[in-house]
């Protein structure tokens, strides 16, 4: 009987990041998958990054992920979203070609030592004693194992949806996973139904480019991985997105197509992302919009497909071809793939701990979609430190928990597992409460510790970090210290609508004006003993913006500190996850049911579960400090 310390289910993003973490902290690792040459493969969008989600990518890369790696090899524009916001909320994403983002996926797998690739599908879990004890799959074979990272997608009884017509598959030209949930729903989980969808896909040259917006990506693009190397990136040639809208026309031939929808018609039963929904129900919800803007991206250089972004839907296919005709440059166009919706079993994510670990079964692990999440990014960021975790409890070493303040994947859990989800969990920056300290920028200052202490970073890259993180003190002293006279100051604030001095400022000061750069002003700094940290700025242009972010929203920053500050006194506050909330009769009676379901680890973490009181956290503290 073959045995791994870890074994991975399912090959998409969540999969391959847990895959590849717990093999390079040393565990023997076995990933299945029910199709090697699936490993990767992008569902929906090829797609990476956006809103939030590179927030997400920079993390997975700062951790020792692949994702961002395996995105800018496969890059083919690349763009950074919220330019003309603050730096916050700024956020890199690429459109991938599809076929290469998956042979990149294979390539980062397949070369992970530790690390052995399975073409089977999982039948069933053993357990003993609420302990994991191995698997067995479809073949017939009984594999040993300590932990199990289950990373099951949309696949988990999956069934496809076009108009009236459903077929099984948890994704186009492919099976679903059958009896898995009613193996789970045994061992006493509970589990749902949720739904996503996917767009048709169009013929490139049925569509009459010349009447679209065109999209261009940003020149230079910006890869996502610092460890990406920059004298070959970009890897790829880049290519233009391009823009059209729907209008009421489009809009009345789809609602033609309502009465046959399995969204309207009681045929789907799951819940879809309210943040991401289909063409018809943006109808219905929005019907004071006259029209919806589409994107038309490509799935690959050398591929013939066009994906439209913005045109979800599961209506029947004669509904969407006449829809799409009605479109300002589809008016020829040739639908090679209608678009569908895929329902599928999830297990509401309070039956997870903060380390993705399931509650039940010790050594059982969720992540990704089966946590009730929507996207590659989300998932891939589960998948990390279920892997993380995994190999951890393996080596008998302290779990790793990233708290809310530490990063996009600890808002990420701490929402999945205190507030569950009835829907598909999105990441936005609106949920980041300190989202001024988490940003895109700074990922690698905030998590390479973590990262080269799991192995997963090399020691080259970790002490580069710090040479910048002490660079950065240095220049903010030299700021403080280093005034810039009237004569040298003024042409640049008349050039930039700022007002004059009249006496020397410091740089620091004069960079607090929003309109004021640090690359106007650069150049113009002295150049004496001092002159080092000048030419380190000038030659790291990365480093020169986390600068000029730092000083220029210094008051922020120093703000959102404080609070977390006061918030980790909650979180330092523990709460033994076996602590009987029942015999509290001081509790709300609402309070006391949910706190006895998610079993929180922290009073902070208490705090933030829906229908908790204040006065219920006092009632725990009083007690939890007798």
């Amino acid at each position: 009987m073959r045995y791994f310390d870890v074994i991975v289910v399912g090959g998409g993003h969540a999969g391959i990041e847990a895959s590849i973490a717990a093999a390079k902290m040393g565990c023997s690792v076995a990933l299945i998958t029910m199709e090697k040459e699936a490993i990767g493969r992008m569902s929906c969008n090829p797609a990476i990054g956006g809103s939030a989600k590179g927030h997400l990518v920079h993390e997975i890369d700062s951790l020792g992920g692949a994702m961002g790696l395996i995105a800018d090899k496969a890059g083919i524009q690349f763009r950074t979203l919220n330019k003309s916001k603050g730096p916050a909320v700024w956020a890199g994403r690429s459109q991938s070609d599809r076929k290469y983002y998956t042979i990149e996926a294979i390539k980062a797998v397949s070369e992970t030592p530790n690390l052995e690739i399975i073409e089977d599908s999982l039948m069933d879990v053993f357990e003993e004693d609420k302990k994991i004890t191995g698997i067995k799959i479809k073949s017939g074979e009984e594999i040993k194992c300590k932990a199990v990272v289950l990373c099951s997608g949309t696949f988990l009884n999956g069934l496809m949806h076009t108009g009236m017509t459903s077929t099984e598959g948890g994704r186009y030209g492919e099976q679903a996973s059958k009896g898995l949930t009613e193996s789970f729903t045994r061992m006493g989980f509970v589990s749902g139904r949720l739904k996503t969808g996917t767009p048709p896909r169009l013929h490139k040259d049925s569509i009459d480019w010349d009447k679209l917006e065109v999209q261009p990506g940003d020149d230079p693009p910006l890869p996502f991985s610092r460890r990406t190397d920059k004298s070959k990136f970009p890897y790829l040639r880049q290519v233009p997105c391009h823009i059209t809208y729907t209008d009421l026309e489009v809009h009345r031939i789809l609602e033609t197509g309502f009465d046959k929808s399995p969204l309207f018609t009681g045929v789907i039963n799951g819940v879809g992302p309210r943040y991401c929904p289909s063409i018809e129900d943006k109808i219905v919800r929005f019907a004071d919009k006259e029209r919806h803007q589409l994107f038309l991206e490509p799935e690959g250089l050398d591929d013939d497909l066009i994906y439209i972004n913005g045109f979800s839907t599961s209506l029947p296919v004669d509904v969407q071809y006449k829809a799409l005709k009605k479109i300002r440059g589809l008016e020829n166009v040739n639908m090679v793939r209608p678009g569908y919706a895929v329902e599928y079993d999830y297990f509401p994510p309070y039956q997870v701990d903060l380390t993705l670990e399931t509650k039940l079964i010790e050594g059982l692990y969720f992540s990704g979609q089966i946590n009730g999440t929507s996207g590659y990014e989300e998932a891939a960021g589960q998948g990390i430190i279920a892997g993380i975790n995994a190999a951890l409890k393996i080596q008998k070493r302290k779990e790793f928990v990233l708290k809310r303040s530490e990063a996009y994947i600890g808002v990420l859990i701490d929402d999945l597992v205190g507030k569950s989800t009835n829907e598909p969990y999105r990441m936005f920056t609106s949920r980041a409460e300190h989202r001024l300290l988490i940003r895109q920028d700074n990922a690698d200052r905030r998590l390479y510790k973590y990262g080269y202490e799991f192995g997963l970073i090399s020691k080259e890259l970790y002490d580069e970090m710090k040479v910048n993180e002490t660079s950065i003190a240095v220049a903010k002293e030299f700021f403080t210290k280093t005034k810039l006279t009237p004569e040298i100051i003024n042409p640049i604030l008349e050039n930039s609508d700022s007002s004059k001095l009249q006496f020397s400022e410091t740089v620091d000061k004069l960079l607090k004006r929003p309109e004021i750069s640090l690359s106007s002003i650069i150049k113009h700094l002295p150049r004496n003993g001092k002159s080092e940290i000048v030419e380190t700025l000038e030659n790291n242009p990365i480093l020169a913006e986390q600068l000029e972010i730092e000083i220029k929203y210094e008051g922020y920053i120093k703000r959102q500190e404080e609070l977390v500050l006061k918030m980790d006194k909650l979180e330092d506050v523990q709460i033994p996850l076996n602590f009987n909330y029942v015999k509290l009769k001081t509790l709300s009676a609402e309070g006391r049911e949910k706190l006895n379901k998610i079993k929180p680890r922290s009073i902070g973490q208490a705090s933030r579960i829906s229908g908790v009181t204040p006065s219920d956290i006092s009632v725990l503290l009083v007690y939890l400090k007798n």
